[in-house]
């Protein structure tokens, strides 16, 4: 009489499965430990930058005020470069959710992407009122000493612009001879340097760039005349 086969049995050789399950919990476990510790850290710097308006603040300042260790601290980050990195990061992936919601709103696609520039500018002008010393302060450090980082950081913005303006090639509404990507990228490039160079003129005689001019500009670059 033949012996049928366990489906469920170990072959010879094969860890077993109660171990498998086993340190698949632990990693799972592990995991959000690391990730809560990681939150607090983040969470503390960018207290401190809150309350002292700059990013001038040390590793231990960020520690004592997460009530973690200086060593967990170093278990998940290089140092106060790769941190404030982290915070920089995080705050462009929330303007880039912040930026598709307020496009959602609207149904033609070009003007979704005029949603997007217009709302992208307003939030990259200085403002005297705001401060924002990680876009102030370390953002420009940064494209000078680490410009493969600031592409990395900027990336869910790209992403967001070559999706709208994929649309709007979808719609037949783009410039023949133009990529998304390349228009998204340019686009983007041109509204956020407009945005962070066109502070309030100092003798306030001179007429500030506007939304709406960066949007013109922009679109007579990539929209088909």
């Amino acid at each position: 009489m033949a012996h049928e086969t366990d489906p469920t049995a170990t072959a010879p050789g094969e860890e077993p499965a109660w171990k498998r399950r086993a340190v698949e919990r632990s990693t799972r476990a592990a995991k959000l430990r690391a990730e809560q510790r990681v939150e607090r850290f983040l969470d503390a710097a960018q207290a401190i930058i809150t309350e002292k308006g700059t990013t001038d603040f040390t590793v231990q300042e960020v520690v004592d005020r997460s009530r973690q260790s200086l060593r967990s601290f170093y278990q998940h980050f290089d140092g106060k470069h790769e941190l404030l990195l982290a915070l920089f990061e995080d705050a462009l992936r929330r303007t880039a959710d912040q930026l598709r919601a307020a496009a959602s709103g609207a149904s033609d696609p070009v003007e979704r992407l005029k949603v997007a520039v217009q709302s992208l500018f307003e939030l990259c002008r200085p403002d005297p009122a705001a401060q924002r010393p990680l876009f102030t302060d370390f953002a420009p450090q940064l494209l000078i000493s680490h410009p493969a980082e600031v592409k990395v950081a900027h990336a869910p913005l790209l992403a967001l612009f070559t999706e709208l303006m994929t649309q709007v090639e979808a719609a037949g509404k783009l410039r023949s001879g133009t990529t998304p990507r390349h228009a998204a990228a340019l686009t983007m490039q041109t509204v956020m340097f407009t945005a962070q160079s066109s502070g309030a003129p100092e003798d306030g005689t001179a007429h500030p760039i506007t939304a709406d001019e960066i949007w013109d500009f922009c679109s007579t670059g990539f929209a088909k005349p």
